[in-house]
């Protein structure tokens, strides 16, 4: 690892006449190039007092600028990607928490986040977009003296992200430069990516999975990574057809709309095969899985990610056994099953999954409480619940928090999730618990049918009790034209009940 463990020598890792990044309908940005962006890009941020360490808020729409933002401005400071359809008031926590040294916007595109940090007296820099898809300039903000100016070492922050959290305050996630540096090694070393590999992404760029799994690790690997202004699944297989790239990495909703459209598009899948395609940040239901690498004709590679371990922890592999509805073996940090007192347990046991490893955040900031709670013995609790198989497969059975207790008897949402998704016509399925009055929680779902299918509540409930003990077979099914999701394409199971207005 002693060679890849800071952005910088990352960026060294290309031909330097080969692309780095690309983005539709534009001329794209050499490794060399790059290379320079990053040297110059520094060297503006410490013109402007701004250095190792110092954090610099980013809010750029989806495409090429954004990634290359990222790259460049982490090789000398921190950054802080947020989400640019956050409103005024998401914008005023964000920056008062995060405490930036500056924000960086690009001109000409219209955000609150501006209005908020100059109000906040936050310096705040422009990007200018030039020729090469990912080329900029900064310009604005005031003349300083950083007081660490150069390149990042390994152990400095280079990414700070906060964790999705439900109804608690998120917490702040730093990740070192030797973090992210290791996550994106990890994923190279799974996917077998090389410089002949381009990644179409499609995944927001304010997320660790887009960052990382695209992004960075196709820099590293000395391949391209090919920017688009997000998902969009009728954009989808034009973007395939005019880019021609080895593969892409989706959420599993995002893979679900892409097969959705897929008989529509046979022709443009025989004519742009694909090397593989990865999927990650929630878990895909396997009869989805098999339905991915039938219709392209290659594996489709589930992945096990989380912020806090800069994304990768657990994947399928490329080559060899995939098993539908496991995350894979472990790939990167080292995995582990454990009690609630803190022993680990064997193989076939269920209890939290944990990890350590080079890309696993050091703790959250300046939250003693969420520390002690998080980390176990040099290990951290990542809050999901699941066991090793006798193979050594990470097999998760739901978020802890997300487990529904009924009346004592426990449901894996995850299980019924793909009992359900199993029936040929359910598109998409999302079991989620329903308050009840005596036994506490109950089991419900959300069903979004396929195209010309019908299916009663009753006829589904029939199926799932064919596969399912019968206190997890959903006492209610919804029939929904679209499940709700997060900013970054997750189904939303918590809240869902009280979304829906249901209780029984």
């Amino acid at each position: 690892m002693s060679a890849t463990r800071t952005l910088e020598t990352l960026l060294g890792r290309g031909a330097p006449g080969a692309p780095a990044i690309r983005a539709p309908g534009r001329p794209p940005l050499t490794h060399a190039a790059l290379r320079t962006l990053a040297a110059e890009t520094v060297a503006a941020l410490n013109a402007r007092g701004i250095g190792r360490g110092d954090r610099v808020a980013i809010v750029l729409p989806n495409g090429p600028e954004m990634a290359a933002a990222f790259l460049c401005l982490a090789a000398g400071a921190s950054t802080a990607p947020l989400n640019p359809a956050y409103r005024s008031e998401d914008f005023s926590f964000y920056l008062q928490d995060l405490r930036p040294k500056a924000l960086v916007v690009q001109r000409g595109v219209e955000t609150p986040a501006r209005a908020v940090a100059e109000g906040l007296g936050i310096p705040v820099l422009e990007l200018v977009p030039g020729a090469a898809a990912g080329s900029f300039t900064l310009e604005g903000g005031p003349a300083g003296t950083p007081a660490r100016p150069g390149m990042a070492q390994e152990e400095e922050e280079a990414l700070v992200l906060h964790t999705s959290g439900t109804t608690a305050r998120p917490k702040i996630v730093p990740l070192s430069q030797r973090n992210i540096a290791a996550s994106a090694a990890h994923i190279g070393a799974t996917l077998e990516l090389s410089a002949d590999d381009a990644c179409l992404n499609i995944m927001p760029l304010f997320h660790i999975h887009g960052l990382i799994a695209a992004v960075l690790s196709s820099v590293a690997a000395g391949g391209a990574v090919c920017c688009t202004p997000g998902f969009d699944a009728l954009r989808f297989y034009r973007l395939i057809e005019e880019e021609r790239p080895s593969w892409y990495t989706a959420v599993p909703t995002m893979h679900q709309a892409i097969l959705g459209r897929a008989e529509r598009n046979a022709e443009i899948i025989a004519r742009v095969p694909l090397r593989f395609i990865r999927s990650s940040s929630a878990s895909m239901p396997g009869p989805v899985m098999e339905q991915m690498e039938a219709v392209f004709g290659c594996p489709l590679v589930e992945s096990y990610g989380m912020t806090e371990a800069a994304h990768q922890m657990a994947s399928n592999p490329l080559r060899g056994t995939r098993k539908p509805g496991a995350v894979g073996l472990p790939a990167g940090p080292e995995v582990g099953i454990m009690d609630e007192d803190g022993g680990l347990l064997p193989r076939g046991e269920v209890g939290e999954v944990v990890i350590r490893g080079p890309n696993v955040t050091a703790g959250y900031e300046a939250n003693p409480e969420a520390n002690a709670k998080a980390f176990s013995d040099g290990w951290f609790r990542t809050g999901d619940q699941g066991m090793l198989d006798a193979d050594g497969y990470l097999q998760l059975t739901g978020r802890l928090k997300e487990i529904i207790n009924r009346g004592g008897e426990k449901v894996s949402p995850l299980e019924v999730d793909g009992v359900l998704s199993a029936h040929e016509g359910v598109a998409q399925a999302l079991c989620f618990a329903i308050p009840h009055g005596k036994l506490g929680e109950e089991v419900g779902a959300a069903v979004v049918l396929r195209e010309g299918a019908e299916l009663t509540e009753r006829e589904l409930r029939d199926f799932a009790a064919l596969h399912l003990a019968e206190f997890k077979v959903p006492r209610k099914v919804v029939f929904l034209d679209e499940i709700p999701k997060g900013a970054t394409g997750k189904l939303m199971r918590i809240g869902l009940a009280e979304k829906l207005g249901l209780s029984l």
